[in-house]
C-alpha cells in the first residue's frame, strides 16, 4: 500500500483499483459507493468484475469555519448511522446543538439525492455478499467509517473497503472495521485527496444518474475485460 498515486482523473483511478479488486477474486461481489466522487472510480470496479453497482448515502458534517473538516459524517436507514471525530469536535469546540441541527439537515440532503438517484431502483442484495465499499479517496475517515458501520449492520460474509488514496494512518485505524482494505497509494505527506489527482472536478448530480442508468442496462464490460 505505499508510494505515490497520481491518477488522471476519477476513471483512471477506478480502472486502476479495478485491476486490484478483480485480482481478489471475491465471491458474490456487490459493489457500493459513495456518491458523488466514488461512483466513477466504483464504476470502473464493478465493469472489471461484474457486479451490481448501488450506493451508500453518507453525508460528512463539517466544522462551522472550515467546512471540510469533518466533525462527524451520517449514514441514513432505519437507524441512521452518526460517527463523531472526537479529536475534531474537542478541537474545534463543536457543540452537540451544532451536531444536532446538522445531523437532520443532512439527513434530510441524503433524503433529496436518494430520490434523485435511486427513484423506485432495486437495491443491491448484501447480505451475505461480499460488500465492497468504494470512494475516490480518504481523509480522515469520518464518511467511510460511517459507511462501513451501516454496511457491516447488512451482515454481508465479507466486508471490503477499495479507494485508489488514503493516509496510512487512517487505514490503520479502519482495519478493525473491515476484513480487508486494497488502496492503491499512501503517500507521506497526505495534503489533500484532490492533490493525488489531475483532474478533481466536481461530479454532477446528472453525472451519477447516468453512471448508475449504465450499470442497470449491463454495461459493465469495459475495454479489455473479460
Amino acid at each position: 500500500m505505499n508510494g505515490f498515486g497520481r491518477f488522471s482523473d476519477r476513471a483512471d483511478a477506478g480502472r486502476q483499483l479495478a485491476a486490484a479488486v478483480k485480482a481478489k477474486a471475491y465471491a458474490d461481489p456487490v459493489v457500493l459507493a459513495l456518491p458523488r466522487g466514488g461512483v466513477p472510480v466504483a464504476l470502473e470496479v464493478a465493469r472489471a468484475i461484474g457486479a451490481p453497482l448501488d450506493l451508500v448515502m453518507v453525508r460528512k458534517i463539517g466544522v462551522d469555519f472550515q467546512p471540510e473538516l469533518a466533525a462527524a459524517a451520517v449514514v441514513n436507514g432505519d437507524q441512521p448511522e452518526i460517527v463523531v471525530n472526537e479529536d475534531v469536535v474537542e478541537a474545534a469546540r463543536v457543540s452537540q446543538d451544532y451536531l444536532d441541527a446538522q445531523v437532520e439537515a443532512k439527513l434530510a440532503e441524503i433524503a433529496r439525492r436518494r430520490q434523485l438517484y435511486l427513484k423506485d431502483r432495486a437495491r443491491a442484495a448484501i447480505k451475505g455478499s461480499t460488500a465492497i465499499v468504494v470512494d475516490d479517496g480518504i481523509a480522515t475517515g469520518a464518511s467511510i467509517r460511517a459507511a462501513l458501520h451501516a454496511m457491516r449492520r447488512k451482515e454481508p460474509a465479507r466486508l471490503v473497503l477499495a479507494v485508489p488514496v488514503a493516509p496510512a494512518e487512517t487505514l490503520t485505524v479502519l482495519q478493525d472495521e473491515v476484513d480487508d482494505i486494497i488502496c492503491l497509494a499512501t503517500p507521506e505527506p497526505f495534503y489533500a485527496i484532490g492533490a493525488h489527482y489531475a483532474d478533481f472536478r466536481q461530479v454532477p448530480d446528472d453525472e451519477v444518474v447516468a453512471m448508475l442508468a449504465a450499470a442497470d442496462a449491463g454495461e459493465l464490460a469495459g475495454p479489455g475485460i473479460s
